[in-house]
C-alpha cells in the first residue's frame, strides 16, 4: 500500500500533485510520502504485538533524518552499520538503548563511539571483532553488550549480492565457530552475553527461508543455555520483500504468524530491523525526459536521473516501475530509459514498455524509498538530488540539492600546484 495516485491523470503523492513539487525543487528529486511510513511501521509493529520486541529500523536503507526522526516517535529503535549511522539516529533522537549496531567491519573508533553512546548491543561477526570490543571496553572501563552473529547457512532465494545468510557470504560466524566464540565471550571481563544475532538477506519474498533459519537459531540457544550461557534478545534481522514487478512477498502479518509459531515458547525479546519493507513504496524519484532518441535496433528515452541518483538497476538489473506523472492518451514505446552518465551501465529500465514520452515530460521512478538515495553518488560530479516528504497537503524538503560549491567542500590544492 502506498499514497501515489492520480488523480485527473495527474499524480499525486497524498494531496500534493507531484507537479508541484517539482515547480518548486526541480529534478530529479526524491519524494516521500508520509502517511505510507507511518502506516508500514504500524503494520510491522502490530505483526508482533502481544510479544516483547523492538523494531530496529535498518538505517542503510534510508537514512534520512526526517524519515528516522518519524520513526523514533512511533517508538523505533536503529540497525546501524557505522559510526555515521550511529551519528545519524541519536541526531533523529533515537535512544542509544534501542540502537543494535551490526555490520562485518567495524573501526576501532566506532566502537568505542557506541560503546561511549550506550548501544544497546554489538552484534558481532568475528573472533577478532570480539577480541577488539573486549578490549575496548577494557580501556573505556565498560562492560560490552554483545551478540554473535551466526550464519544459519539457509538460502533467502534472493538476488546473490543481498544474499547473506549462507555459508559462503562473509557474515558472521558457522554454527560450530559461534558456539568456540560464545565460550570465548563468556570467558571475557569486558562483554556481556545478551543476544543471538542472523540475517539471511534482502528482498526475500517467502516465509519458508525466515522460519528455516529461526529453527536452526533455536537449536543454537538451547546448545548455549546447556552451556551456561543465557539469551535475552534474539535478533532475527530483516529482509521482508516489497512487491516492484510481479512479486507477491508476504504480508507482515503472515511473516509475524509463522515467526510467532517457530518461535513457540521463547522467553527471549525479539529484534526486528526491517527496511525495504517499511519505506520502499513509501518514495519515489521524479526525474525529467531530457531527449528521445531513435536507435537502430532499439529506442532510447534519457531522463535527467542516472545510477548515480538510483544505482540499484545498473547493480543488480533491479526492477522498478516508471509511470507518467501526467498520463496522456498516446500509444506505448519499448526503449531503454537511460541517464546523462558516461556508462552503458546508466540505465533505469531495459526494454520497457512505457507511455510514449517527449522531451519535458515527467516521469516517476517508482518504489525508490529504499536504497535509493542511501546508495547515490556524485559520479561525474553530479549533485545529489533533494529528498522531499510529504504529508497530506504539506511538503517539506527534508534534503536541499546539493551545490557544485557541495562538490568541492572539503577539497584543498596544496601549494606547490
Amino acid at each position: 500500500m502506498h499514497h501515489f495516485h492520480y488523480r485527473d491523470n495527474h499524480m499525486f503523492c497524498e494531496d500534493v500533485p507531484l507537479l508541484k513539487i517539482v515547480e518548486n525543487v526541480g529534478t530529479p528529486s526524491y519524494v516521500y510520502s508520509h502517511a505510507t511510513l507511518r502506516h508500514h511501521f504500524l503494520t510491522f509493529q502490530k505483526a508482533f504485538e502481544g510479544v516483547p520486541h523492538l523494531i530496529c529500523f535498518s538505517a542503510k536503507s534510508n537514512s534520512n533524518l526526517a524519515v528516522l526522526k518519524l520513526f523514533a516517535g512511533l517508538g523505533s529503535g536503529l540497525d546501524i552499520v557505522s559510526g555515521g549511522e550511529l551519528f545519524r539516529g541519536l541526531q533523529a533522537g533515537i535512544p542509544p538503548e534501542r540502537i543494535v549496531y551490526s555490520g562485518v567491519g567495524k573501526r576501532e573508533d566506532e566502537i568505542e563511539y557506541a560503546l561511549q553512546s550506550g548501544v544497546l548491543m554489538f552484534s558481532i561477526e568475528s573472533f577478532q571483532e570480539l577480541e577488539l570490543i573486549n578490549h575496548c571496553a577494557g580501556r573505556l572501563k565498560k562492560k560490552a553488550p554483545i551478540a554473535l552473529r551466526v550464519n544459519p547457512d539457509v538460502d533467502p532465494k534472493t538476488h546473490p549480492y543481498i544474499s547473506t545468510g549462507l555459508k559462503e557470504h562473509k557474515f558472521g560466524l558457522d554454527t560450530k565457530s559461534v558456539v568456540e566464540a560464545y565460550k570465548s565471550a563468556a570467558a571475557f571481563s569486558h562483554v556481556e552475553v545478551i543476544g543471538v544475532s542472523y540475517h539471511i538477506g534482502s528482498q526475500v519474498t517467502e516465509v519458508a527461508p525466515f522460519v528455516d533459519a529461526l529453527h536452526h537459531v533455536k537449536e543454537l540457544i538451547t546448545t548455549l543455555e546447556s552451556l551456561g550461557i543465557s539469551i535475552s534478545y534474539l535478533d532475527l534481522g530483516g529482509g521482508l520483500g516489497i512487491t516492484y514487478d510481479r512479486e507477491s512477498p508476504p504480508h507482515p502479518n503472515e511473516y509475524g504468524r509463522a515467526i510467532l509459531e517457530a518461535l513457540g515458547d521463547s522467553p527471549c525479546t525479539l529484534i526486528l530491523e526491517p527496511g525495504r519493507v517499511i519505506v520502499g513504496n513509501a518514495g519515489i524519484l521524479v526525474t525529467r525526459v531530457l531527449y528521445t532518441k531513435r536507435g537502430e535496433t532499439k529506442d532510447f528515452v534519457i531522463v535527467d536521473a542516472a545510477m548515480n541518483d538510483l544505482v540499484r538497476p545498473s547493480l543488480y538489473k533491479a526492477y522498478h516501475a516508471i509511470e507518467p506523472v501526467v498520463r496522456n492518451e498516446k500509444d506505448t514505446i519499448r526503449a531503454d530509459v537511460v541517464g546523462p552518465i558516461c556508462e552503458s551501465a546508466d540505465f533505469l529500465a531495459k526494454d520497457r514498455e512505457i507511455p510514449h514520452v517527449e522531451a519535458g515530460d515527467l516521469l516517476a521512478v517508482m518504489s525508490a524509498g529504499a536504497y535509493g538515495f542511501t546508495m547515490s553518488s556524485n559520479y561525474n560530479s553530479r549533485p545529489r538530488a533533494p529528498e522531499v516528504m510529504v504529508n497530506q497537503d504539506q511538503f517539506y524538503v527534508v534534503r536541499e540539492r546539493e551545490s557544485y560549491e557541495d562538490l568541492i567542500k572539503g577539497e584543498s590544492i596544496p601549494p606547490f600546484l
